[in-house]
């Protein structure tokens, strides 16, 4: 019998691996898209004739119970979010009804259509902002710094009272920050790999950036969503925090990335106050433990590795 696997959110970094994996298990594969003039298949592109997709909206729980019970998913995973920090201190009520309420309206839906679908949902190691114990495990308190840290806290907790309520199979992976060569521009790691590419290749000569000293717990997307995977064939949810259990700074990763070009950053970075948060989180770094130990997961990309392939992929584009 053929899985049934739906993906909100799979025109995205996480949703275009997610729906690789998926696809190579034998997966039957659907992609939850709004209804919108700009949906973007870039990153899902070489996959249109694999996956299905389906017309839906976190923002409208009608469109969830027909995607749900015209596609009967044996599994679903929530990756579809108003996923950036920055626009969440601009547009914080639209990150709420998307990445708060859009959760629980997802779980309404499965509850009505068919309560033995198993739930992924996407939390975010954002939720612990303002740190209160390093390294961050499952256990540690919630403090976030930004209405994207807050709503996210939301969908975590209801994904938990959905469990506890009405016996759900739903559980929440707390990923720690995840790149790859298809990371969105907006994002730093991916505004720096760019810009070296740019800068290596003649086509600009400057990198206007926030905060250089923040720090962050980096893994690769495509290791991270084989934790998300794995969450869902345990015989009890459980929620897992997924990460390197590394700390680096972004003044690391420009080092690392400008050293690649054979550059030094210091030449080219420039501090833009315009970049730097209303409220800033300092340090996220965790601890994966649990779920090396009940999964058998474990990161399989170094930092190093991680940041000169997204230079080489930005290089590649860029010469196009």
């Amino acid at each position: 019998m053929t899985k049934r696997a739906l993906i909100t959110g799979i025109t995205g970094q996480d949703g275009s691996y997610l729906a690789e994996l998926l696809l190579a298990q034998g997966y039957t594969v659907a992609g939850m898209v709004r209804r919108s003039s700009t949906v973007n298949y870039e990153r899902v592109g070489h996959l249109m004739d694999d996956v299905e997709f389906v017309p839906g909206d976190l923002l409208d729980q009608m469109s969830l119970l027909g995607t749900l019970e015209a596609f009967q998913p044996d599994e679903v995973y929530n990756l579809a979010a108003q996923s950036f920090v920055q626009t969440s201190f601009t547009q914080p009520v639209l990150t709420g009804e998307t990445t708060a309420l859009g959760v629980t309206r997802l779980l309404d839906a499965i509850r009505m259509v068919n309560p033995g679908i198993r739930y992924y949902q996407a939390s975010s190691s954002e939720m612990f902002g303002q740190v209160h114990e390093v390294p961050q495990t499952e256990t540690t308190p919630f403090h976030p710094r930004s209405p994207y840290g807050v709503a996210k806290v939301y969908g975590h907790w209801i994904t938990i009272n959905y469990r506890e309520s009405y016996d759900l199979y739903a559980c929440s992976g707390i990923l720690f920050n995840h790149e790859s060569p298809r990371r969105g521009l907006e994002f730093v790691t991916r505004k720096i790999t760019n810009a070296v590419a740019q800068i290596a290749l003649g086509q600009a000569d400057s990198l206007a950036l926030g905060n250089l000293d923040a720090q962050r717990d980096w893994g690769f997307a495509g290791d991270y969503v084989e934790a998300m995977w794995l969450m869902l064939q345990q015989d009890t949810p459980e929620d897992f925090v997924i990460c390197t259990g590394e700390t680096h700074s972004v003044r690391e990763f420009l080092e690392v990335a400008f050293g690649h070009v054979n550059l030094s950053y210091e030449d080219y970075v420039t501090i833009d106050e315009r970049f730097f948060r209303p409220a800033e989180v300092d340090l996220l770094v965790g601890d994966a433990a649990l779920a090396k130990e009940k999964l058998g997961w474990a990161p399989k990309t170094d930092f190093t590795t991680l940041v000169t392939d997204m230079v080489d992929a930005d290089l590649a584009l860029l010469k196009g």
